[in-house]
């Protein structure tokens, strides 16, 4: 088998694995079909999510029964004011011998070191807690005591919020936001789907789920999507979306200046490239679209924008500011 051959199976073997994870996640999770596929691109692209919704929306259903079919190790912290750092990546006990005596150290992991980690409200912990969680996003390991301790491979980080309460809180600032890939927003579901979910939950039914991929599995494809080629004039439009959110930039409209304070940085063009190929690779398809991009912009961008207070005061929304920059940019 060619090279190619082998990349065609393996997009092929993605595709059917996407395909059954929300046949899967569809017999506990009722709707919400945009959540769960941008929430799988952030996984197959290595990427992370802060989740923003309501209580009773079943993220931690979510996020632990995409573990289930996965196959992967889950773990929950649920962040409190009084949380530690050592509480989220372990820490070092002592310990005696029982036949010597002798007295040592040894290291009890914490519940970061798992594969798909809940961070439940993250912001209700102190800014040294929440940094304690975002050194493990980015570098992958975590080090206590000067020594430093890998993570299982894959690790994915969803962090909820909380949108309606926000005393007492600790916002995360724009940087620590800007290394989630996704903002994904879970929004109240319509009527029939609130239906069917009051039928599903209020009677004596435990639903089976059958494992899909796992760890191994999502190693190889998170590897396969980043041979996806991009064709050069995607790059360019990607690169043109991004800096016309920056008011300081000629090219910006009267409307971005007025309304933008702060615009994206160049994460925002990597999480749109990367995520644009996961999305490609999940519908089947080994080449990137622009419609691929288009379709991610608002969770790539929603929480990179820092809106001024004109934009506030007329009730203008970042999807709105998206939408504009995007109907600029010919198809």
């Amino acid at each position: 088998m060619t090279p190619q051959d082998q990349e065609a199976a393996l997009v092929s073997r993605l595709a059917d694995g996407y395909g059954r994870l929300r046949r899967e996640l569809g017999q506990v999770i009722v709707g919400q079909s945009e959540v769960i596929e941008q929430i799988l691109i952030a996984l197959f692209a290595r990427g992370h999510c802060v989740i923003v919704g309501v209580p009773g929306l079943a993220k931690t259903l979510l996020v632990s029964s995409l573990a289930r079919v996965l196959d992967l190790k889950f773990g929950r912290i649920q962040f409190t004011p009084d949380l530690m750092p050592t509480d989220i990546t372990g820490t070092d006990v002592l310990q005696e011998d029982p036949v010597t005596k002798e007295r040592s150290f040894r290291f009890v992991t914490g519940p970061v070191f798992a594969n798909i980690l809940l961070a439940d409200e993250i912001n209700r912990t102190p800014p040294k807690t929440q940094a304690a969680l975002l050194q493990a996003m980015q570098e992958y390991h975590v080090t206590v005591t000067g020594k430093t301790y890998p993570l299982p491979l894959p690790f994915f980080v969803m962090a909820t919020q909380n949108p309606i309460e926000q005393e007492g809180t600790y916002p995360l600032p724009e940087a620590q936001l800007d290394r989630f890939m996704f903002q994904v927003d879970i929004r109240y579901p319509d009527e029939n789907d609130e239906r069917e979910i009051i039928e599903r939950t209020t009677a004596d039914i435990t639903p089976s789920l059958n494992k899909v991929l796992n760890a191994q599995d999502i190693l190889v494809m998170q590897d396969v999507v980043r041979r996806v080629p991009v064709a050069r004039n995607i790059v360019e439009k990607t690169v043109r979306l991004v800096r016309m959110t920056r008011p300081q930039e000629d090219r910006s409209s009267q409307k971005i200046k007025d309304w933008v304070s702060w615009g994206a940085g160049p994460r925002a063009a990597q999480a749109l490239i990367l995520g644009a190929k996961v999305r490609a690779v999940l519908h089947g398809r080994f080449t990137v679209s622009w419609e691929d991009v288009r379709a991610l912009a608002d969770p790539v961008l929603r929480h990179r924008l820092i809106l001024s207070f004109r934009a506030e005061a007329e009730g203008v929304r970042v999807s709105d500011i998206v939408r504009l920059i995007l109907d600029s940019i010919p198809q």
